[in-house]
């Protein structure tokens, strides 16, 4: 049987008082001590023990832990150490077999039970070493979301997101250091956030309230094409939503968007999850920037933007769960690149408007199989006095799982 040699113990702002027997054991017994500044301060000013400090980057720690192995090591952590925690990033390294886990109350638990809100109902999310507009794919009228902080400055920058956005009446709870004799809280509402004075340690509680005439931006796939920046180089509103229901996104997969053009399909892909990841290739630089600024504005700052051709530009990425092409179908390699990297049961889709482009997806389909299908939309516009229809571009789209 493998010998638990490393224990992460939570710690709240209570400090050592607050913990429990099994908690006090473990950081009595051990050898060595690690922690940040703030927790090993709070340990005995004779305790004559090993510690080590968190360094920058982290991995130059662990993998001190991970030299260690063997001897009584215990980590003290904030809260719940699996809850966006140094617990997550250790087993991550070494395995659970090996690791005690004591969790003190999450800081998304002691902020529930401080507004009364549900855990269960609430959305929750870290901005610490994380993009502030992460924030942006969370928003919905009468969303109640709770936000671990970078530091003081983060209420006014959420407070500043949400303005901008049309949710200037939201109403803001900062709760400072929950837990400990020097706990606070401070309310406001987003657009009149002016307060300053704001604890480093501190958690965002926000209750989403849209301004009139606000249209809500949903998750599932279909945003309105103002939603974009754009060059008309854009997968339409309802071809997009068809699109997104062929790759059929789930939670944890990636993306491979071959020909991004203004990054719709990989932004809608990773909206419908927060843990969906996606790969945007594309070669034109106007549309470079057109995907970074919607993935910004649209909450997935984190889409990987490559500037290239395909399919050379394929060669040393991760392996998709799911490709999508909409631009360069025609050229040379593409397909071959592209089936062999998706594994057993991985999809891909492909969609064109062009006569070559159809002929090219009717080789792929002679291959390998898969379906073919038309999409004609019509839109109702003007003509005169009088409302007339006028057709989009057909589109012609190949879906095929790999077997």
């Amino acid at each position: 049987m493998t010998r638990k040699w490393l224990s992460i113990v939570g710690i709240g702002e209570d400090g050592l008082e607050g913990l429990s027997a099994i908690a006090r054991s473990l950081i009595e017994q051990a050898q060595v001590i690690v922690g940040g500044d703030r927790h090993l301060a709070m340990l005995p000013a004779d305790d004559r023990r090993e510690k080590l400090t968190w360094t920058s980057p982290i991995s130059a720690s662990i993998e001190e832990i991970i030299q260690r192995r063997g001897q009584s090591i215990c980590v003290l952590a904030s809260g719940d150490p699996m809850c966006y925690g140094i617990g997550v990033t250790l087993t991550r390294h070494i395995p659970v077999s090996e690791i005690t886990i004591i969790p003190a109350p999450s800081t998304f638990s002691l902020a529930c039970a401080r507004l009364g809100w549900s855990l269960t109902e609430v959305e929750t999310l870290s901005l610490n070493g994380r993009p502030p507009s992460l924030l942006q794919s969370y928003i919905y009228p009468g969303a109640r979301l709770l936000i671990l902080s970078e530091g003081k400055d983060t209420p006014a920058t959420v407070a500043e997101i949400l303005t901008k956005r049309g949710y200037g009446g939201s109403e803001i709870t900062v709760l400072e250091r929950m837990g400990g004799i020097h706990e606070r809280i401070v309310e406001g509402t987003a657009a009149s956030w002016s307060e300053t004075q704001i604890a480093a340690l501190n958690a965002i509680a926000i209750h989403c309230i849209a301004d009139a005439g606000v249209v809500p931006l949903p998750r599932l796939p279909g945003l309105p094409d103002n939603a974009y920046h754009h060059d008309g180089q854009l997968t339409k509103r309802e071809v997009r939503a068809i699109t997104l229901a062929a790759l059929a996104p789930t939670p944890g997969e990636l993306l491979w968007d071959v020909g991004a053009g203004c990054g719709s399909i990989s932004i809608e892909w990773m909206r419908s999850h927060f843990r969906c990841r996606a790969v945007a290739i594309e070669q034109n630089s106007s549309r470079l920037h057109y995907i970074a600024d919607n993935a910004v504005a649209l909450g997935t700052p984190n889409l990987q933007i490559i500037a290239g051709k395909a399919p050379h530009t394929l060669k040393d990425l991760p392996t998709p769960d799911a490709i999508f092409i909409g631009g360069g179908v025609t050229a040379p390699g593409l397909f071959d690149v592209c089936w062999e990297a998706l594994h057993p049961g991985g999809r891909l889709v492909a969609n064109v408007v062009t006569i070559e482009g159809e002929q090219t997806l009717f080789q792929w389909h002679e291959q390998v199989g898969g379906n073919l299908t038309r999409i004609a939309i019509q839109r109702a516009e003007p003509i005169g006095k009088f409302l007339g229809w006028r057709a989009m571009a057909p589109v012609t789209q190949w879906v095929v799982i790999k077997s």
